[in-house]
C-alpha cells in the first residue's frame, strides 16, 4: 500500500476507483467488514481501492491505535492506496460538498464511494451517505452506504450489540482481552518502539525489550503471554506491563518489557507490534531479586504451555 499524506502529495489523478472513507479508529470487526467490502468490490472490477482517512481525530478523541498502526493494520486488508488528511481548522471548514468535489472527484474519479451509514463529514458535519447519494447523480459515481455491524451479545440471550471503539477502549484497559478481540476481529495488539531501558532483565538471565507505545491504549497491569512481530516475523515471549514495584522507583510510569524466546539482536529504534494472547498473572512486588528471577522462570515455563496450544 502507497501512503499519501495530504491532498497536496498528490501528483496526478487515477483512473476510475474504489473509494471508501472513514477514521477507522481501531479497525474493530465494524471497520474491517467496511473495508473488505470495498477492496473485495475493486479486484472483482479490476479497480485500484483508495482508502481516505483522517488524522487527528475529527472529534478530538483519543485513539485506539496509534496512524502508523492502523496504517499497517489497513495495509493488511489489502488496500492499494491511503490518502491522510491533517484534520486541522482549515481542513474542518471545507464543506462536504468541497471535499467531494475537489478532493474525491478532483483526483480519484471514483466509480464507487463506500462509507459507513452513519459517518458524518466536511464543515460542521454536513456530509452524509443521503448527501453523498445526491452528488453522485452530479459526477457519477455510486454510493455504498455500509450499515452499523452489530454482534451478539454474549451478556441477552436475543440481543445483539453494536461495536464501538470507545467500548473497546475500556475493555482493553479492563483486561478482558477475550472479550475486545471478539469486537475486533483480530487480537488486540500495540505497536511501539524499542528504548534503551536499565538492562536490568539481562542481568537475570532474561533481556527484555522496553517498548515506548505510539499513543496506543494498553492492557491492564499484569504479566502476559504475547506474539511479537520484528520485520514480518513472528515470535513468542512474555510482556509486563506496569510499573515493577519490585524496584520501588516512585518515577516509574507504566512500562511494557517484553522478553523474546530466543531471541539475542539489537533492535534499539525498531519497532515491534506485540499481540496479547492470555494474562499470566497481576503485577506484584517480590522481596528480593532472587524470588523476581524464580517468577520469570514459572511465567516462562506457563507461557511455553499456553502457545503450545495458540495457532
Amino acid at each position: 500500500m502507497k501512503t499519501i499524506f495530504g491532498p497536496r502529495k498528490l501528483r496526478k489523478a487515477f483512473e476510475k476507483t474504489v473509494v471508501l472513507i472513514g477514521v477507522f479508529d481501531g479497525l474493530h470487526r465494524g471497520h474491517r467488514y467496511l473495508i473488505q467490502k470495498a477492496v473485495s468490490l475493486s479486484r472483482a472490477r479490476n479497480k485500484k481501492s483508495i482508502c481516505v482517512t483522517f488524522h487527528p481525530h475529527p472529534k478530538g478523541q483519543p485513539y485506539l491505535i496509534s496512524l502508523e498502526h492502523r496504517l499497517r493494520l489497513i495495509e493488511a486488508l489489502g488496500v492499494d492506496y491511503c490518502l491522510v488528511i491533517k484534520f486541522n481548522r482549515k481542513f474542518s471548514q471545507v464543506t462536504a460538498e468541497d471535499f467531494v468535489k475537489d478532493i474525491l472527484v478532483k483526483f480519484f474519479h471514483p466509480e464507487f464511494i463506500f462509507i459507513g451509514e452513519n459517518f458524518r463529514f466536511g464543515y460542521q458535519a454536513r456530509g452524509t451517505a443521503e448527501l453523498l447519494k445526491g452528488l453522485s447523480k452530479t459526477f457519477g459515481f455510486k454510493v455504498r452506504a455500509v450499515k452499523e455491524l452489530s454482534v451478539r451479545d454474549p451478556r441477552r440471550r436475543r440481543g445483539r450489540q453494536k461495536i464501538s471503539s470507545r467500548g473497546i477502549r475500556h475493555l482493553i484497559k479492563g483486561g478482558e482481552l477475550k472479550e475486545a478481540q471478539r469486537l475486533l476481529g483480530r487480537r488486540v495488539s500495540v505497536l511501539g518502539t524499542v528504548i534503551s531501558g536499565a538492562k536490568r532483565g539481562r542481568g537475570f538471565g532474561y533481556p527484555t525489550a522496553n517498548i515506548n507505545p505510539h499513543h496506543e491504549v494498553l492492557p491492564a497491569n499484569g504479566v502476559y503471554v504475547v506474539k511479537i512481530f520484528y520485520r514480518a516475523k513472528e515470535y513468542q515471549g512474555i510482556c509486563n506491563i506496569g510499573k515493577r514495584p519490585t524496584f520501588n522507583n516512585p518515577e516509574d510510569n507504566q512500562t511494557i518489557e517484553a522478553h523474546l524466546f530466543n531471541f539475542k539482536k539489537n533492535i534499539y529504534g525498531q519497532d515491534l507490534e506485540i499481540q496479547f494472547l492470555k494474562k499470566i498473572r497481576d503485577e506484584k512486588k517480590f522481596p528480593d531479586h532472587s524470588s523476581l528471577v524464580e517468577q520469570i522462570k514459572k511465567d516462562h515455563r506457563k507461557a511455553l504451555r499456553i502457545l503450545k496450544n495458540i495457532r
